[in-house]
């Protein structure tokens, strides 16, 4: 399922899995401060990402929507960010024209991709090796040949997260102070993978299971180390390792203009479920 047009239904078959989909996307990333008000949630983490800082709505209302709306643009405000309010198919489309014709803006629209892992595409490993147990009996090295290694954990470590924030820009020291607790708070089982290059991390990756599904989140590749094959790697390592966990399906966002990662997902074997965005309006800017 592609973006929502006005009128276009949602078969109860198509609500039941969004909602799952939805579910699992907020274990699997908790923001820094969360509000319940009426049936949505307020999040908030300094601007790091727009999923983590935005409204979503996860219940009935009762109160009238332009009274709610004013009400999340005060406490936003407040906290010195923009009002972004996520836009998913399961809402009905007069919330995003009313949103629209306030002024919101259109920002970050994002794919959902699913897939099958019994018909998944990957890269076989030529070796694995097992240094030290842990709670998901992971292979501490994946190896795909002679010059690439993935390495393996079960825990979201401090030198991990340190490679992350070198990938992915992250500077502001606000940020890297609130980051970690964000990981730390994640409920899920998790596999964290990395590549690295003279101790220096070049590619990583975070699996999150919840039930019978892994998200594959974090998927950063150094610019030095493109097309390399390094995130191929990384994808292929931990939905393998997923699998033997027990996970039978596997999703993943991305932004919707990102087209040469759709092509390795599709390549890999994830296929568009549905499509989301945000609308913003106010201070500030996201990534």
């Amino acid at each position: 399922m592609q973006e929502r047009k006005s009128g276009e239904e949602v078969t109860q078959e198509q609500s039941q899995k969004i909602k799952h989909m939805e579910e699992m996307s907020l274990n699997a990333w908790p923001s820094y401060r969360i509000e319940f008000y009426d049936g949505w949630i307020l999040r908030y983490s300094h601007n790091y990402t727009y999923r983590t800082n935005s409204v979503e709505q996860i219940g009935e209302s009762t109160i009238p929507i332009e009274e709610k709306i004013l009400y999340c643009e005060r406490i936003y405000r407040d906290l010195g960010c923009p009002s972004n309010f996520k836009i998913q198919p399961l809402l009905e489309p007069a919330f995003d024209q009313l949103l629209e014709s306030q002024g919101y803006l259109i920002r970050h629209r994002t794919d959902v991709m699913t897939m099958d892992l019994t018909k998944a595409r990957l890269l076989k490993e030529t070796g694995k090796e097992y240094l030290f147990g842990n709670r998901l009996n992971l292979p501490t090295l994946v190896h795909y040949g002679e010059d690439l290694t993935v390495q393996l954990g079960a825990f979201v470590t401090d030198e991990w997260l340190q490679g992350l924030f070198s990938l992915n820009g992250t500077s502001d020291p606000a940020l890297r102070r609130i980051v970690p607790k964000m990981y730390a708070a994640i409920p899920k089982k998790t596999i964290a993978a990395s590549v690295e290059i003279d101790g220096r991390m070049v590619a990583s990756g975070l699996g999150i299971l919840d039930r019978e599904w892994v998200g594959i989140y974090a998927i950063y590749v150094s610019p030095s180390c493109w097309s390399r094959g390094y995130a191929r790697a990384v994808c292929s390592t931990l939905l393998k390792e997923a699998q033997e966990a027990g996970a039978k399906r596997a999703y993943l966002q991305v932004v919707s203009d990102n087209r040469k990662a759709k092509k390795l997902y599709a390549s890999m074997g994830f296929g568009d479920f549905y499509t989301y965005w945000f609308r913003s309006k106010g201070l500030g800017s996201n990534r």
